[in-house]
Parts: C-alpha cells; structure tokens; sequence
C-alpha cells in the first residue's frame, strides 16, 4: 500500500502548492474503498472536493508533474463540490475528470450513482470531514439491470471478435460483480463476486471464474487452450445475462 499513501500524498503536496485552498478533501473510492486493492493491477480512484471549478490549466500541471514522479498507477477521478455529492449524480452538469493522466474540461467519467454509494459504503477520507452523499438503492438496482442488459449485451458480441486474458477478466468478472451487487444490494468488488459466482452458479462455470480471478490477482493457469478460455469466456456471459435477478 506504500505506493496508494506516496501518490495520494505527492497529489496533495502538488495541489497545495499550484492552488492554495483548491482541494478541500480528498476521498478513495473503488477498489481502495472495496478492499480490493492489488498494486500494480488496481487504478487509484479518488473523488476531490473543491468549492468551485478548478482551472483546467492548473490541473493539467498537478496530474502531469503526479505523472512523471507516480506514474505506474493511474490516478483516476473527479473534481466535485460538497453540494454535488449531495445529489443525484444524472442531475449535475458535467465537470473536471482525471482518467489515465488525460484531464477532461467537461466529463461524466465516474459522475454515477456506483461512485456515490461506494463514497457512502466506504469511502477513505485522505483529507477533509466525512462526506455527505446522495444515495438511492431502487434508481442503483434499476441502473444496473440497464447495465446488464445494453451495454453487457452489446459487449457480449465484441467480446466474441477480441479473445484476451483481459476480455475474459472483465467480462466475467465484471457481469458476476453487477449480479453480485443486485444480490448484496450494495456496491461489491471484483474479488467478492468471484466468491459469490463460484457460490452459486453451477460448477461448469467454477473453471472460467477462477481462470477470470487469477488473471486479476495472479496465479497458476486454469486454461491450456486460449481458445477453450475464450469460448467459455463467452458462455458464461450468455449465462449470466439471461439469469434472473439474483436479489434478495
């Protein structure tokens, strides 16, 4: 975890000193806040709270000169005020992000109800009082069968035409963490959505699920066959899209 401390302090060293007063708090969500964090595999998203709109010029000096003294993990995220958070994140106006060392003016990246909640579930405070944040199961739920039935759906055919340990990382994973969440109601990681897809889809589905995992965190392979990896890569993601609601 030495190098999530060294950045998050380098960041804040960086911010202070090209804008006095800018950040006033700085919070971790996503994997650091899941409990999933794994060096050199996981992002660094943060969420940094600021009074007004940061000039773009600024922060492209404080995420370039982060980049060139942290830059083997990427330090992902987005400037938002107190009131912000306060609200529905599909009802505020596009703003300053950070994604793979690229600041963008005016984006949506990470302004969703995933981030918010994970924010509100367990959000690492870095610098400033414990935030506070809009949360709405029912619009989260209906959001991620939205998720699961268009922008999955849609991956599942280009899944088919890009065989990779990546594709099958994320595609596995990342459809068993949205079943997982609708099952938890709430936000879970990459890591607990393995645990709970081996818990409860059939064993034919064990092999691929470990293979996803161990392409995630490391380990010894499962597959021999790529090509056998990436057909069970796809049927399992026909599976799991065609399951019902797994919700309790």
């Amino acid at each position: 975890m030495t190098d999530l401390i060294d950045t998050c302090q380098a960041y804040l060293a960086l911010a202070d000193r090209h804008a006095p007063g800018l950040v006033q708090g700085l919070y971790l969500q996503g994997s650091v806040a899941l409990d999933d964090y794994h060096p050199g595999v996981s992002d660094i998203d943060f969420v940094a709270v600021t009074d007004e709109s940061p000039p773009p010029r600024i922060l492209r000096t404080i995420h370039d000169e982060l980049r060139s003294t942290h830059g083997d993990t990427y330090f992902d995220g987005l400037y938002v005020t107190p009131g912000d958070l306060q609200r529905d994140p599909e009802t505020i106006p596009p703003g300053p992000a950070v994604h793979e060392w690229h600041v963008q003016e005016r984006s949506r990246f990470e302004r969703n109800l995933v981030t918010w909640h994970i924010l509100a579930q367990s959000g690492v405070t870095v610098r400033g009082p414990e935030p506070t944040v809009h949360t709405d199961w029912p619009a989260l739920r209906e959001r991620t069968l939205q998720n699961l039935s268009e922008y999955w759906a849609q991956w599942r055919i280009r899944a088919s035409f890009t065989p990779s340990a990546w594709t099958t990382s994320w595609s596995v994973l990342g459809t068993a963490r949205l079943r997982h969440t609708l099952a938890a109601q709430r936000v879970t990681s990459k890591t607990e959505a393995a645990a709970f897809a081996l818990g409860t889809y059939d064993e034919r589905w064990h092999r691929i699920i470990r293979e996803a995992l161990r392409i995630r965190v490391g380990g010894r392979p499962e597959y021999r066959s790529l090509v056998h990896r990436h057909l069970d890569t796809l049927s399992f993601l026909s599976m799991i899209l065609t399951a019902g609601d797994d919700e309790h």
